[in-house]
């Protein structure tokens, strides 16, 4: 499988994962498969919950505003994706998660805001820089893992002043770059962990053991590392992109999330190709404080290729 099917798979497995996840958001374990018992069977792009169906959230249209900015500014610029992300906070898109819109709107520079709120509530830890990092992935793969993991953190630390988010997202960086080589992401594991900083290591290495199952989880899967082990189980205990989107689903609680995280893993393992169509052709981005654009498949193809090139 060549480099830009798994970066196209990783891209629109994320934002499909997302669309599916939204409106079944903070919902108890199993409701997916309860009401959609047959794979693939068909309407599972059903909104709700005030999300149109094939509707992608917060997650898909960060990870969408990181994308232009690297593509725009040639690389990473911080303050402009910063500056990104305050455009899009200040436009009240349906979603965003409080700690991510506090530190986006507190009026701190980009550079002290995420640092500053963590400095006055100790609490930022959630998923919500974990969330957006398919694209990000994709772009800073070929730059090997030094780069990416490096990368993954200080996108990261914009809004998350707690380094367990940073190593989450780098964890889910190298995940990918390992996979556009071919390589087993889970067999990687065991070395991708000894790179994460001493002070997280044994709760990456918890949840992301074989024998990890997220009903294991002490934090709810908001959190960034039960999310991530989450969308590695998902990986691990199922053999194709639906079932792994099925499994991660049907986990409850932060479903768009945790299905976005798997779905942008899924994606690259098993390529564009393994994405059900009946999930591809409703989805769209919309991007609140641009001019009222919304991304469809086509978009997300193209951004996906140039990312990967």
């Amino acid at each position: 499988m060549n480099r830009i099917q798994r970066a196209a798979g990783a891209v629109v497995g994320s934002a499909v994962g997302d669309a599916l996840g939204a409106p079944f958001e903070f919902g108890p374990q199993g409701v997916f498969s309860a009401r959609f018992p047959a794979p693939g069977a068909g309407g599972e792009m059903c909104g709700g919950g005030g999300w149109d169906p094939g509707e992608a959230t917060d997650d898909t249209q960060m990870a969408v505003l990181v994308a232009e900015s690297l593509l725009e500014r040639d690389g990473l610029d911080l303050p402009d994706v910063f500056g990104r992300f305050q455009r899009w906070a200040a436009s009240e898109p349906k979603d965003i998660g409080l700690q991510t819109e506090d530190v986006l709107t507190n009026g701190m520079p980009w550079d002290l805001a995420a640092a500053v709120h963590f400095q006055v509530n100790q609490r930022a830890a959630g998923n919500g820089s974990l969330m957006r990092a398919s694209t990000s992935a994709v772009h800073f793969a070929p730059a090997g893992r030094e780069a990416t993991m490096d990368a993954a953190r200080r996108i990261a630390a914009l809004t998350h002043g707690d380094r367990a988010a940073w190593e989450g997202t780098a964890i889910f960086h190298e995940l990918i770059r390992v996979t556009f080589e071919g390589t087993d992401p889970l067999a990687a594991l065991p070395e991708i962990l000894t790179l994460v900083h001493p002070e997280h290591h044994a709760r990456y290495a918890t949840v992301l053991a074989p024998d990890w199952h997220p009903d294991r989880a002490t934090e709810f899967n908001g959190a960034v590392w039960p999310c991530l082990g989450s969308a590695v189980w998902a990986l691990r205990t199922t053999t194709g992109f639906e079932e792994a989107i099925r499994a991660a689903l049907d986990l409850g609680g932060d479903t768009d999330t945790v299905a976005a995280v798997t779905g942008g893993l899924a994606g690259a393992h098993y390529g564009l190709d393994a994405i059900p169509a009946r999930w591809t052709e409703p989805l769209h981005v919309p991007l609140p404080g641009f001019d009222g654009r919304v991304l469809r498949l086509e978009d997300l193809l193209h951004l996906a290729e140039r990312l990967g090139s």
